[in-house]
């Protein structure tokens, strides 16, 4: 895994004590983070699921650069209990899995309220595909859904929306207006430094493996509390303004990542000078929404790309029917890396 969840800033693969997650698909490029290792297990059949977690983006994304299905659940559907803390208002932990069906199956099995996590949801959980529809999908488009992407993933991206097009009404929207970008790092800076504050206050920081972390964490202690706050009142009106819109669909699609995984030899801000996650990520995690990446398609260096499903809080079993239905029409998700 990434050293505390990539939350020091790092800048490259090599951000692990024990070296960068490499990719099934080609050990040459990354994994993904910071749920390195569980996307990089999964997408090479070692086990036959994982547990994932994500502040913004660290289940998504190496599920989309690894190939494999990764659900990130609704904000308290699953106990944070023992796992370490990075932001305690937007972590998440979910499963990452060869299929949608079977990360309902591991949700069923982790999904609860628990006494030792204040947060977790009271509400009860159960998987029951049986119960949702195959068809009928309501979904919408971001207008913006493949700018700044890589060819191959918008490719990719049109292609998985011919195939839901058999199965759902598909209308392009305009997203609300708000920055998404400033209030989720906001939030998360403003989280993180009050959980790492001792150890760096201890120096240790300097023992990080990637450059970027023995340092990052440095300035964003000194972050205004007014900053944190006013993203906190932003983020009341972006919760109000996507529930308002996710109430008239099943689901929005975009690309999970705007670009194949990197190379391990290379910076993320060298390969693609822009965030690597798509804008609808920092939302659904804004806005504490499931979402879920499954396997679309290849792009360059013969690597995977992946497909984002986002539907309304609590609404994991609607977000998984949209996920089955796109894979009983492809087989994405049932190829393998050679040996």
């Amino acid at each position: 895994m990434v050293e505390l969840a990539g939350g020091m800033g790092y800048d490259q693969p090599n951000a692990a004590f024990t070296g960068p997650g490499r990719n099934p698909w080609n050990p040459d490029a990354w994994s993904g983070g910071s749920s390195s290792g569980s996307g990089s297990a999964v997408g090479a059949g070692a086990v036959p699921f994982a547990i994932g977690s994500e502040t913004v983006g660290s289940i998504l994304t190496p599920s989309s650069f690894c190939g494999v299905s990764g659900l990130r659940p609704t904000y308290g559907r699953v106990s944070r209990h023992g796992a370490m803390a990075l932001s305690w208002t937007l972590d998440k932990l979910g499963p990452m899995c060869r299929t949608a069906d079977d990360c309902g199956l591991v949700l069923d099995a982790i999904a609860g309220h628990d006494p030792a996590d204040e947060t977790s949801l009271a509400a009860m959980y159960r998987y029951a595909p049986e119960r949702e529809r195959g068809a009928g999908f309501r979904l919408a488009v971001p207008e913006e859904a493949t700018e700044n992407v890589q060819g191959e993933v918008g490719a990719n991206f049109r292609a998985s929306l011919d195939t839901l097009g058999a199965v759902a009404t598909i209308e392009e929207i305009a997203l609300p207006d708000f920055p998404y970008g400033p209030v989720v790092n906001a939030i998360m800076d403003g989280e993180m430094m009050s959980a790492f504050d001792d150890f760096i206050a201890s120096g240790k920081a300097a023992e990080l493996t990637a450059p970027e972390d023995r340092v990052g964490g440095y300035g964003w202690r000194f972050m205004p509390a007014k900053d944190y706050v006013t993203a906190l009142r932003i983020r009341r009106e972006i919760r109000h303004a996507w529930d308002e819109l996710l109430a008239r669909y099943d689901g929005i699609l975009a690309p999970a990542t705007t670009v194949v995984a990197s190379p391990l030899a290379v910076r993320f801000s060298d390969y693609f000078p822009r965030d690597r996650r798509h804008i609808l990520i920092q939302v659904g995690n804004i806005i504490g929404a499931p979402a879920i990446s499954v396997p679309n398609g290849f792009g360059e260096r013969g690597l995977p790309t992946g497909l984002q499903i986002l539907g309304r809080a609590g609404a994991e079993n609607t977000v998984l029917a949209i996920a089955r239905a796109y894979q009983a029409r492809t087989d994405w998700h049932t190829q393998r890396p050679a040996d």
